[in-house]
């Protein structure tokens, strides 16, 4: 029933970054990172990356800033979340 952001704690390519994900719909979430500004690239099986400058504009959009525990656990529940596959190397 909300798009939920974790914390800007992931570092990568010089940046903090934070998760976004709905635990509605892959399509509730698409819309809201457009309108956030969000690049379709950012979708990663279940969420968005989102740099840490655009964290304030996404819970003022209305995102639910939670930890990333709540995150994990919300997407989950809602039968959402995407594992990685794990392939032996």
């Amino acid at each position: 029933m909300a798009l939920l952001i974790d914390p800007p704690a992931w570092p990568g390519r010089g940046r903090l970054w934070s998760h976004l994900v709905s635990d509605v719909s892959h399509a509730e979430l698409h819309a809201f990172a457009r309108e956030l500004g969000a690049p379709e690239r950012a979708f990663d099986r279940d969420h968005y990356d989102v740099p840490a400058d655009l964290y304030d504009r996404a819970i003022a959009g209305g995102a639910v800033p939670v930890s990333s525990r709540e995150l994990v656990v919300r997407l989950t529940a809602a039968g959402l979340r995407q594992r990685k596959r794990y392939t032996p190397r």
